[in-house]
């Protein structure tokens, strides 16, 4: 009788690492249950990600941080995708762009006084 309760206690205790995640699945935090059809201003959109699954969306982040699905496929999504798209490869621009502060003249001219 020790010998099986031993046994069923072992079993018990080496299963969380034999079967590892059943139960842990943890929901995917950005899922978009309905798609926002009225056009949302770009300059009020912080950043996007899009979706793939059973619903196909873009989830755009405003600046607040509010989260809001869109259909990819509508006009208005694209244009603001493009926009942002653009704000983001200017910024990496201007960031990669180094001022060097008051640059000396290359001239040789001599300057006369008198």
């Amino acid at each position: 009788m020790r010998l099986l309760l031993l046994t069923f206690l072992g079993v018990c205790c080496l299963t969380p690492w034999v079967v590892e995640g059943v139960g842990t699945e943890v929901l995917e935090e950005r899922i978009c249950v309905s798609l926002q059809t009225q056009r949302l201003p770009v300059q009020r959109i912080k950043t996007y990600t899009i979706k793939e699954g059973a619903m196909r969306a873009v989830i755009f982040v405003t600046k607040r941080g509010l989260k809001i699905c869109a259909d990819p496929e509508a006009k208005w999504v694209k244009t603001a995708i493009k926009t942002v798209d653009g704000r983001a490869s200017t910024r990496k621009n201007m960031a990669e762009t180094v001022p060097t502060g008051a640059q000396r003249s290359t001239s040789t001219a001599i300057t006369l006084t008198g």
